[in-house]
């Protein structure tokens, strides 16, 4: 671009506000190619979107209504998937006494669960809106990107080697944690051979403590992270989701929330950051 051709178009007087912070986040959905709303064909039957969240680890998840016209939905299919997402929140403690079905009602897969992954911001993210010639800034907090969540697809795979292998079949094994790569793996158990008589040896034989093997298999680190991950994710699952509401673009609600957005303050504020702090603070230069 020709910067001697440039020209300035406008110049914006800059509002800035954080009377909504922390509560402003960016919601970003790879994977949805349409936009987040409740199909017409659950909305005729009183179906909404939901949502739920775990506070202290930052997870949320949207419940999406499923479309359930006859060209894109297999009725029989959705009692084969809602049992095994069922039984897989069961495992997972997910407040499965919440879910609203009647008596001798068989499980269906109702919904579509978008569950929340945090994404680590680099550097101060922004909210900005130009109106009447202003352009007013709110801080984000945090960015999360949505995805379904298939965990119930596990539960069935590891339910139709079961099925398969039979039971004490090594299928079985599927459902325990998965091998830790700095154990050390264990030899597999020799065929017994019939004891022959023989000479009398003298064998010297030294005690090591099983802690001391351990201590230095943490050495490596990847016992450690290992850990740390299984007890992240053990203190998710033990953590229980809080209901909170979910309102569409076109509500009150939403609205309303938009409209705080905008300062209506006046007050100018005083930048007391040198330009040479500035520029220093900048990556890169």
């Amino acid at each position: 671009m020709d910067s001697e051709g440039d020209q300035l178009v406008a110049t914006l007087p800059i509002h800035y506000s954080n009377t909504l912070s922390p509560n402003i986040q960016i919601h970003q959905f790879p994977l949805l190619s349409r936009p987040l709303q409740t199909p017409p064909s659950a909305a005729l039957s009183g179906k909404r979107i939901r949502a739920r969240i775990k506070p202290a680890t930052r997870r949320i998840e949207i419940h999406v209504p499923s479309d359930t016209r006859p060209e894109v939905w297999n009725s029989e299919k959705s009692k084969d998937l809602g049992t095994a997402r069922l039984e897989d929140d069961r495992e997972k403690n997910q407040d499965v006494g919440k879910a609203k079905q009647r008596e001798g009602e068989e499980p269906r897969l109702a919904e579509v669960r978008m569950r929340s992954e945090q994404i680590s911001q680099l550097g101060a993210y922004m909210l900005g809106i130009v109106r009447d010639g202003n352009l007013h800034l709110q801080p984000i907090s945090e960015t999360h990107q949505f995805r379904p969540t298939l965990t119930y697809l596990d539960f069935m795979s590891r339910r139709s080697k079961r099925s398969r292998g039979g039971a004490g079949s090594d299928s079985d094994s599927d459902d325990g944690p998965p091998l830790d790569p700095d154990e050390p793996i264990a030899a597999p158990p020799q065929p017994k051979k019939e004891k022959k008589a023989a000479d009398a040896k003298e064998v010297q034989v030294s005690a090591r403590k099983a802690a001391d093997d351990k201590a230095g298999n943490l050495q490596g680190g990847l016992s450690a992270v290992r850990r740390d991950m299984l007890h992240a994710i053990r203190a998710e699952e033990d953590e229980t989701w809080e209901d909170i509401d979910f309102c569409d673009a076109e509500t009150a609600e939403a609205t309303e929330a938009f409209e705080a957005v905008f300062s209506r303050g006046e007050e100018e504020l005083e930048c007391k950051t040198e330009i040479t702090a500035f520029l220093k603070g900048i990556k890169g230069l």
